[in-house]
């Protein structure tokens, strides 16, 4: 039997992120299958999109918590979906699998994960005596998919979400050691909120999957066509900047099955670069003499103005918005190479 990575998208904003996942896996040059799970509200000239980068598409239905009053707690509502991620168990053409949220991006060659044993994961930067859901490490079962449905009828989920219940299902991963907790490269989180700066800066190339996190995703922030370089909508951050950066160069650059292994983003040219340009721009600040000219010339200074209001507006509205901030929003299917 064979193995496989497998990612969940129940809408067309995800899809997005899955186009990137997909073809970041393509470029990281694994050689397991890669599977994508969507539900009806994924539309069908999406799908097509998608079919270049993923080799299996496979029609799942919704699974919703309806858990609001936790989700609320979160701030969160729109995760009540992501039970369906539950839906990855049934998958049993396939011996292991990873799994692997659609608002993560590949950086370098993961294929030793399908080494490891089920349930392996990342503890969560916010509480980790927990695991994160973003990427794990699981085996297809449809016994356990049936117990994993009926736990979540009897208890519930602590964050009314995927996370919690899995957390409670699995609750014996905090006390088992090292041999089903990834190191944190392999689920790395993007934003300050969560990060720690000096331990990125000397540690961050060796990241081999980065999570975006939180309701701003790298396909809601501003990407100027003609710098080809991003203006992020939250606030700004080492690893944010230099990570959804890397996200929309992968998104706005061919990619598929015939794309090089040496073409991973996180390569010690980009990676230097990145952090050069960055050093560049702070310290320019700190001097007083920033580059009115080029990326802090007015229209920039006045889109991230725009950005930041929509930033601190409800999740909802944001979406709604984002096509005021942006000049220019890609469509999904628009593959430019």
């Amino acid at each position: 039997m064979s193995e496989a990575f497998v990612s969940l998208i129940t809408n067309d904003d995800y899809a997005r992120g899955a186009d990137v996942l997909g073809k970041s896996l393509k470029r990281s040059g694994t050689t397991r299958k890669c599977v994508l799970m969507v539900t009806d509200h994924v539309s069908s000239h999406v799908r097509d999109g998608l079919k270049q980068y993923w080799d299996e598409i496979i029609d799942v239905n919704l699974l919703e918590s309806g858990d609001e009053e936790r989700l609320a707690i979160l701030a969160r509502p729109e995760l009540g979906c992501t039970f369906t991620k539950l839906r990855a168990w049934t998958l049993k053409q396939y011996e292991k699998c990873v799994f692997l949220d659609a608002d993560t991006m590949v950086l370098q060659n993961v294929d030793d994960l399908f080494e490891r044993e089920e349930l392996s994961a990342a503890p969560d930067v916010g509480w980790p005596d927990c695991f994160n859901t973003g990427v794990f490490v699981f085996k297809p079962n449809v016994d356990t998919y049936h117990k994993l449905l009926e736990f979540a009828k009897k208890m519930g989920s602590f964050d009314g979400g995927d996370q919690g219940l899995l957390n409670d299902f699995f609750s014996d991963w905090s006390a088992s050691g090292s041999s089903r907790r990834l190191p944190f490269v392999y689920n790395m989180v993007a934003n300050i909120t969560y990060s720690y700066t000096p331990a990125f800066m000397r540690y961050g190339q060796g990241v081999k999957i980065v999570h975006f996190l939180g309701a701003i995703k790298p396909w809601h922030h501003h990407y100027d066509d003609k710098t080809g370089k991003v203006r992020n909508i939250a606030t700004p951050s080492v690893s944010d900047d230099i990570f959804a950066q890397m996200w929309w160069d992968m998104y706005k650059v061919g990619g598929g099955a015939s794309s090089k292994p040496s073409s991973s983003p996180n390569s010690w040219r980009n990676w230097e670069e990145a952090r050069a340009v960055y050093a560049d721009r702070r310290q320019q600040w700190e001097q007083g003499v920033p580059d009115y000219q080029g990326e802090d010339r007015f229209d920039n200074i006045l889109t991230h103005m725009k950005a930041m209001m929509v930033a601190t507006a409800p999740i909802e509205t944001v979406q709604n918005k984002s096509a005021d901030v942006q000049k220019t929003k890609p469509n999904t299917t628009d593959k430019q190479t």
